[in-house]
């Protein structure tokens, strides 16, 4: 596979023309609309709060984002928003919205178009941080369920599965990731605060189930056997721990969306028998952390 030279989309080796721009590969590539242009020019944003991370984008005319449905904070007048699905035909339409629909996100899209010099916030669904990565054409990431928030047009929105039954069923994560691809800017939201790890080839990095945000493509996601019994049941982590291996970024979050569910639910076993040993015996084999 190759990629476009105009707008950074895939393309296979023998096309003459890039699907999404329509660039003339053979004779070289024509000089993108305005339009396009624009839209693809680098983003002014800034990230502001603590734990309630908001992201403030400021967007030039004809500059164009998507996000989640339901992400938007406010807007300014000049940005005109329409909520659609994303694909040309009507089967390309449908897939789109059953993979985002396993991924744990929305049917619909909704794009956001700059008619003018004019803002756009965006705001994750629970306390959390806000990351941003600045994708290179053909660059990917791997991200958690429900985590994307808004991107450029020019990234791309697809699904992931894990390569690993054992990984599937026991990391934490599930068989289902997010695959964004670049170019362009995308953010993704994530519970509590954010740890950044740049792994060495062959290194290795132990995480709670579930803690896992985001990691390069090229870092390897597998899951261990914590090593002990009596650990196993008594140490409050349960049987497995998610493995990231070098080489690559990979992002760790303090606080999972299942841990904020169980610690503001209200007690129904009488007595905190989930911090016992009892407690942990009943939720062994229990991954969603």
């Amino acid at each position: 596979m190759g990629f476009c030279t105009t707008c950074g989309a895939q393309i296979a080796e023998c096309a003459r023309f890039c699907p999404k721009c329509g660039a003339n590969l053979a004779g070289g590539a024509p000089p993108p609309m305005p339009s396009q242009s624009m839209s693809q020019s680098p983003l002014d944003y800034t990230i502001q709060g603590d734990n309630l991370q908001v992201v403030r984008v400021r967007l030039s005319s004809g500059q164009e984002l998507f996000a989640e449905a339901g992400k938007m904070l406010y807007k300014t007048p000049s940005v005109t928003w329409e909520t659609r699905m994303s694909g040309n035909s009507i089967g390309e339409k449908l897939l789109g919205a059953l993979k985002r629909k396993v991924m744990g996100e929305s049917l619909f899209l909704t794009y956001f178009r700059a008619n003018g010099a004019g803002e756009v916030g965006f705001a994750g669904s629970y306390p959390g941080r806000i990351q941003p990565f600045d994708l290179r054409p053909g660059q990917t990431i791997l991200v958690q369920r429900d985590s994307f928030l808004a991107a450029q047009t020019g990234v791309t929105l697809n699904i992931a599965f894990t390569k690993k039954l054992g990984a599937g069923f026991f990391g934490g994560e599930g068989f289902i990731l997010e695959k964004l691809s670049g170019p362009g800017t995308v953010f993704i939201h994530g519970g509590g605060d954010f740890i950044e790890f740049d792994l060495k080839p062959g290194e290795m990095l132990q995480v709670d189930t579930g803690c896992i945000v985001a990691f390069d493509e090229s870092v390897s996601y597998d899951i261990q056997f914590v090593g002990g019994i009596k650990t196993a049941i008594f140490g409050g982590e349960g049987l497995f721990l998610a493995t990231l291996t070098g080489p690559g970024r990979a992002i760790v979050q303090s606080m999972t969306l299942e841990k904020m569910r169980r610690e503001l639910a209200p007690a129904t076993t009488g007595g905190g028998d989930e911090r016992s040993g009892l407690g942990a015996i009943t939720g062994l084999f229990n991954s969603d952390d």
